[in-house]
């Protein structure tokens, strides 16, 4: 390999490594507005949720600074196999990520509009707090697999998403009981049935960058597995 050679290839390993970190900066940001808006939700601490709604936009820019560089990558270094594949899901990961930070926003108002009716959270509310962990701590992993390319990890990943639907569905049946008992807990009981449909959205997100990490790492689209064939 000649000193020219050498030059390219540790400047487009660079141009990679700013990529992976640029991604990971932008998940950690989320993962802070989910916990933020959880919060919020949780203690009626709705002085953060225009800072969540502030934090957004960074979101937003980071979404458009990395889909930059990935165009950039691609025009100069051409790459093929693994790197190409790595350039793709990064572009791909970036979007989970800024819809994730959406959710996060919507959990945000959800809560405010809760807390500013001086209602009290239903008795779901504590369910809503622990599926909004068990999503955080996807997120977290999803993003510790990219970050290491750990396809195994990815796989425990996508198994974790059936608990959150799971938890969802029970928090979803126990609302509709409430407002059919009594048609007063109607408005706060829809807000927390938007607020924990953006958080198993957001285990949809994790789920979604996991199966991102197993195309790069294994080149393999496990996104729609074919259907068995009835005999």
């Amino acid at each position: 390999m000649n000193e020219y050679t050498q030059h390219v290839t540790k400047a487009f390993d660079q141009e990679l490594s700013n990529l992976r970190t640029h991604v990971l900066e932008m998940g950690g940001l989320v993962e802070a507005q989910i916990r933020a808006a959880t919060t919020a939700y949780a203690t009626g601490d709705i002085a953060v949720v225009a800072e969540i709604v502030d934090a957004d936009t960074r979101v937003n820019d980071f979404e458009i600074v990395i889909d930059d560089e990935c165009a950039q990558v691609v025009a100069k270094r051409q790459p093929t196999a693994f790197d190409l594949r790595l350039v793709m899901g990064v572009s791909k990961i970036v979007t989970d990520l800024e819809r994730v930070g959406d959710e996060a926003k919507k959990i945000a108002k959800g809560a405010r509009r809760i807390h500013q009716r001086g209602q009290m959270p239903l008795p779901r509310a504590a369910d809503v707090r622990h599926v909004s962990s068990v999503t955080v701590a996807m997120l977290r992993q999803a993003l510790d697999a990219f970050a290491r390319l750990d396809a195994e990890a990815s796989h425990e990943v996508i198994r974790a998403d059936e608990e959150v639907d799971i938890a969802f569905k029970a928090i979803l049946r126990q609302l509709i009981t409430f407002m059919m008992e009594d048609p007063r807990t109607i408005s706060t009981a829809m807000d927390i049935i938007w607020i924990a449909r953006a958080i198993e959205r957001i285990g949809d997100h994790a789920k979604n960058i996991a199966e991102h990490v197993i195309k790069i790492v294994e080149g393999r689209d496990i996104r729609h597995p074919p259907k068995e064939k009835k005999a």
